[in-house]
């Protein structure tokens, strides 16, 4: 039976003035609350000459059983991070928030949309202790198995004989 967990978290983003010609500004996912949060989405937290913090709102982080290599890789890095994934929208202020992730696998298959703000930020210590619970409670080694070729049965690769009235 696969296990799952989920933790509640809350994003803080930035809104920070553009470098470019192209765009007035960028979003910048900076950190990770863990718990629940009573602020509302797109609540800002200061305003500073072209930066603007928001907490983008609340979501979950969640950890699947079937996901622990992933996760297990993540820790091993020593840092690990979560991934925010943001998606453009026509709502003020611009962005929603869709995700929060822990698994790098996941993360790199969103970023093929092309569209979506995904940043790593670094992982809060008690999400990464909750997920070095998880993964020391449901990882199980899979040794590498290669995979080999079945052999060929020679006669069968031999030229056929034709069937025929000349044959």
């Amino acid at each position: 039976m696969l296990a799952e967990e989920h933790h509640p978290i809350a994003v803080v983003v930035e809104r920070r003035a553009a470098v470019s010609p192209w765009a007035d500004h960028v979003w910048v996912p900076v950190a990770i609350l863990p718990g629940e949060t009573t602020a509302a989405p797109w609540t800002v937290l200061r305003e500073a000459e072209g930066l603007t913090a928001f907490i983008a709102g609340q979501t979950r982080v969640s950890f699947f059983s079937s996901e622990t290599p992933n996760y297990k890789a993540n820790l091993e890095t020593g840092e690990p991070v979560l991934w925010v994934v943001l998606r453009a929208t026509d709502a003020a202020p611009g962005m929603d928030l869709v995700a929060v992730l822990a698994d790098p696998g996941e993360a790199e298959a969103m970023t093929t949309a092309g569209a979506d703000v995904i940043e790593p930020v670094p992982m809060p210590g008690q999400i990464r202790e909750a997920l070095e619970d998880f993964v020391a409670a449901h990882h199980v080694d899979r040794g590498f198995f290669k995979r080999k070729r079945d052999r060929a049965d020679p006669d069968s690769l031999g030229i056929r004989k034709r069937v025929g009235p000349d044959g």
